[in-house]
């Protein structure tokens, strides 16, 4: 096999940085919560695992979000791993805030949280910590309960587009 060297350049702008980066597939979730008997969500690709113990998990959000003020004063929040095929979820959770739950189904927990029906995994978790990483916020989420479905595949966003695992 022939042996792949890479060239390295310069980051010199957000576009170059996007594209590596987009090389890597993630999943997607959404977080979401209820805000004054209605809820209020956002679609996130940068969840990832932090703590077994204490349990933490983290998403990042935009320091520019409007929406994320009003999750962080929610008493919980619930984080739905979205299946494959939940690409217009996806969108719509993307789309303004107005119109981001007119499409999707969704269902309340006693705390404050909400899931969506169909996913592959729920959590529902607490603010523990936020952590100011240049244009965007860590969030550290304390995790109180999960439940997961073993069905189904999750969505995989990779350079731009949602993605289907082989197998």
């Amino acid at each position: 096999m022939a042996e792949r060297r890479p060239r390295l350049r310069a980051v010199t702008n957000e576009r170059d940085l996007r594209t590596v980066l987009g090389g890597f597939p993630s999943g997607v979730v959404a977080v979401c919560a209820l805000r004054d008997g209605a809820p209020a969500g956002m679609a996130v690709s940068s969840f990832t695992s932090v703590s077994l113990e204490p349990a933490l998990v983290s998403v990042c959000v935009s320091v520019t979000s409007r929406t994320w003020p009003e999750l962080r004063e929610s008493p919980a929040v619930g984080i739905s791993v979205l299946a494959e095929g939940d690409g217009g979820i996806c969108r719509d959770l993307a789309g303004p805030a107005a119109e981001r739950f007119g499409r999707v189904e969704w269902a309340p927990v006693d705390s404050g949280a909400v899931l969506l029906p169909g996913g592959v995994a729920w959590l529902e978790c607490v603010v523990a910590d936020e952590i100011l990483a240049g244009d965007h916020l860590v969030v550290l989420l304390g995790v109180r309960a999960v439940a997961d479905y073993q069905g189904e595949r999750p969505l995989v966003f990779h350079r731009s587009r949602f993605r289907a695992l082989a197998g």
